[in-house]
This record gives C-alpha cells, structure tokens and sequence, in this order.
C-alpha cells in the first residue's frame, strides 16, 4: 500500500516491535472471552512505542508484565522518534485504559480472563509537522484498500477469539467492526474513546465507560 500527502511517514509497530506484541499476544489472547475491545490504530506514544495495544510504557511494563527490545521505523520522523521502553512521554489513552482495567480487575489474568483489547489497524500515520492523522482521515482510495485489510484481519481474530460481545472503543471502531464482522453472530456496542483530544472523556472517562459497559449488559462486578 502506499499514501499520499499529507501522511509523510508510516510506521509499522508489528515489525519493528514484534516481539512485543507476539509477547501480548501469546500471554493474554485466548478464546472463549466474554467481549473484545476494538480500538482504531496505533497511538504516537503507546503502541507505536512499545506494539501493545493502548501500550502506556509504564503500565505496559509495570502491569502487563511486558518490557523487550524495541527496533526503528524504516524511516523515522525527526519528531516523533521512536524510544521503546524508554519513552519518557505518557499515553493518556492507555493510562486510562490500562489504568482502569488494573483498577477494575486487580491482576491481568482476571482481566484478560474475561476481555481483549486489539486495534483494528496496526499501522500510525504522521503528517510533515508530526501530528497524527487517524484512518478515517485518509483519502477514499487509500481508505478502501486499507480497511479491506484490515476487516479480513479482524474478522479472523474475532473468529478465533470467539466473544459474545464486541465494543468499539469510539465510533470508528463500532462501524468497522460492525462492516467487517457477522452482525448475526456478535453483539456490538461502544464505549466513549479515552482519548484526551475527546473532550468526554476528559470529564471523567472511566465512570462513563463503565456505565457504557452496563448498558450493554457486560456485568463488571463489584
């Protein structure tokens, strides 16, 4: 695939941090999950940094157990670079994230025991300045050959992880989930995206996807 302006750079977290994420995988996925969370692509400061999903450096390592060697893009934007582990810059979408499944479950066993989180595109789009521009944002032409990839790829990971219950973290996420899966098989819903550039979610994000979760009948428990 190939991508115009205004998207510069193209990293690629599953190679050049694959280890990690195949250490997530491996750890964490299992069938038979009680929901799926779905979120967009990689963020400039978790996944793009570490290749776990929502991948806050600190939680990744701290709470997740998760902490390994991580390689370069092939082509690196002099702002963004990428620091593995090393990276001194928090993920607010992952803090929160992350912060509230520790919060919630206590370990990472009783959390993955009954959810996953996975994005729906593996790949980060920088523009000439740095600033991220999410899929959605991406020119039609490019977006139809992309999310034709990437609705094949969920699909046999939703088939395999085989829950009742798939969540879009965010809109993007419910709708792309919705067109690439059998909507006879699953149950879908949304959660509010954690994301700081949301201003809902900067008024308190987990209370609201909490009640979110409710409102789906996912049971959290007390």
């Amino acid at each position: 695939m190939r991508f115009g302006p205004p998207v510069c750079f193209v990293y690629k977290p599953l190679r050049y941090a694959r280890d990690n994420h195949e250490a997530y995988l491996a750890r964490y996925a299992r069938p038979g999950v009680e929901a799926v969370l779905v979120g967009m692509n990689p963020g400039p400061f978790g996944m793009v940094q570490t290749g776990v999903p929502f991948g806050d450096a600190e939680l990744a390592r701290g709470w997740l157990g998760i902490h390994g060697p991580v390689g370069s893009p092939d082509e690196v934007h002099p702002r963004r670079p990428v620091e593995g582990f090393s990276c001194a810059r928090r993920e607010v979408s992952g803090q929160r994230l992350w912060g509230w499944a520790r919060d919630r479950f206590g370990t990472p066993d009783a959390f993955f025991a009954r959810l996953f989180v996975l994005n729906y595109c593996p790949l980060a789009f920088l523009e000439e300045s740095g600033r991220n521009r999410t899929p959605d944002k991406l020119p039609a032409e490019e977006r139809k050959e992309l999310f034709e990839a990437c609705d094949r790829a969920l699909a046999q990971t939703i088939d395999w992880l085989s829950p009742g219950l798939v969540v879009g973290i965010g809109a993007f996420a419910e709708q792309r989930a919705r067109e690439a899966l059998d909507e006879k098989r699953y149950q879908f819903g949304r959660i509010l995206h954690p994301s700081p550039a949301n201003p809902a979610a900067n008024r308190g994000w987990a209370p609201q996807a909490e009640s979110q979760f409710e409102a789906l009948g996912f049971a959290l428990g007390r």
